[in-house]
């Protein structure tokens, strides 16, 4: 019985995965809307420090805030 139930599971993610993607093919048209306009494309370096370099510093900011603000060893241990 639970053979069913996983193969039935699996049937229904698949055809909802399958129906979401052709309904939604519109979405990736080549084709420009009007009123369209572009900018320039990034170049590899922007796109790395945009997407890698941006997120890791602000991550280790964050954690570096977090660790210097943290009070929990000033408790005094009983």
């Amino acid at each position: 019985m639970d053979k069913k139930n996983t193969l039935r599971a699996g049937t229904v993610a698949a055809g909802t995965t399958l129906m979401m993607l052709l309904l939604s093919s519109p979405a990736l048209a080549l084709t420009r809307d009007d009123g369209d306009d572009p900018g320039t494309g990034l170049s590899v370096a922007e796109t790395l420090g945009l997407f890698v370099a941006a997120p890791l510093v602000i991550f280790l900011v964050i954690a570096g805030l977090v660790m210097v603000l943290d009070k929990s060893r000033d408790q005094p241990q009983s």
